[in-house]
């Protein structure tokens, strides 16, 4: 790790220690809260403009708009992905954005902030407990009702999937609201949804059908990932030979990367695109998707394409896709059997919940 590497993590660490006891002392198990239509504006605060963990959030605003239907919400984030996330969202308000260098935009940085102070949210919300600018920001706000993030022991020891980053924050809320005399909610959590247009998923379909000029079903891969969680060139080789023997009667496509680079030396025909919810498009007109941990595996999840998620070093309970037939495997795990057993279990529309290795 290089230097200024080292100094971010620094800074983060210093930051969470300073910031984790925020909201701690702070009791409302008195608070009575009358009539949920009493709640007109609503701010979360995801300051991080990675593709994949605002996708993550989208639960947590289909929650919040499903409890509180007039309200308007803001959105406190990093970046300029999100206004690209959530253009489809009705009850999404303001997008408020921190720079992602903020030293280089020190006005703007400031601005943000002072941007949140001038606005009076009725409740205010951190998704992550560990995010330190997530907690200020509650803290900074003139909102009535302020939730950090904080976990629920209880929660935790009940729901078996209160691990993964999409839903915790769900769970956590909830408990909080059960604090203001909201009854307990125990509805399954929504999926993610980029909330892709019928015309959208009209000229994803076009884009399949000018590559192919075919009638077969269409499987997607994505052979890049970040870092550790990128398989090697060798790995991919191999899986790709396998999937094109297997599967003669379907097309292969590979979506690539902004980084215009492939595992497979660009073997499979491919599809390029910087537009996120073009590339999403062309994701949901396909029967499977195949991708190592990514955004764009949490993009294929978020347009409702069957998803594996091929993971070797994130944690799976946290990161795997969920809901639609989609499942997160071990790739240190599994063989080419099992491999061709999932993928057949969910192109013939098995519930993959009922999938095991005994198969």
């Amino acid at each position: 790790m290089g230097m200024f590497g080292k100094i971010n993590v620094f800074r983060r660490s210093l930051m969470r220690n300073l910031t984790k006891n925020i909201g701690k002392a702070r009791s409302q198990e008195d608070i009575i809260l009358v009539d949920k239509n009493d709640i007109k504006k609503i701010l979360i605060c995801r300051p991080n403009g990675r593709l994949g963990n605002l996708l993550l959030i989208t639960p947590l605003v289909q929650e919040v708009t499903e409890i509180f239907p007039n309200c308007k919400v803001d959105l406190f984030v990093k970046g300029t992905l999100a206004p690209i996330i959530f253009e489809n969202y009705d009850n999404i308000d303001k997008i408020i954005d921190l720079p992602k260098k903020p030293f280089k935009n020190l006005l703007k940085y400031l601005n943000v902030w002072i941007s949140i102070k001038k606005q009076n949210y009725d409740i205010a919300i951190n998704v992550d407990q560990n995010s330190s600018s997530g907690r200020l920001a509650v803290q900074f706000s003139n909102a009535k009702y302020k939730f950090f993030g904080d976990a629920n022991e209880e929660t935790q020891l009940v729901k078996n999937d209160y691990e993964h980053i999409a839903k915790y924050p769900v769970y956590n809320f909830r408990n909080y609201l059960t604090k203001l005399r909201f009854p307990k909610r125990n509805k399954i959590i929504a999926p993610l949804d980029l909330k892709l247009t019928s015309s959208e998923i009209t000229e994803g379909k076009r884009i399949l059908n000018d590559l192919f000029h075919n009638e077969k079903r269409t499987i997607c891969i994505f052979t890049y990932a970040t870092g550790e969680k990128c398989l090697s060139e060798e790995w991919w080789g191999r899986f790709y030979t396998q999937l094109k023997e297997e599967y003669k009667n379907y097309n292969i496509i590979e979506i690539l990367p902004v980084e215009n680079v492939s595992q497979i030396a660009f073997k499979a025909p491919t599809f390029y695109s910087k537009d996120i919810r073009e590339i999403g498009s062309v994701i949901a007109n396909a029967d499977l998707f195949i991708g190592a941990d990514s955004g764009i595996m949490h993009l294929a999840s978020a347009v409702q394409t069957p998803t594996i998620g091929l993971f070797s070093v994130s944690k799976i309970k946290k990161y795997e896709p969920y809901d639609n037939s989609s499942i997160g495997i071990d790739v240190k795990l599994y063989t080419k059997k099992d491999y061709i057993k999932i993928i057949n279990f969910i192109l013939n529309d098995g519930k993959i919940k009922t999938y095991s290795k005994a198969i």
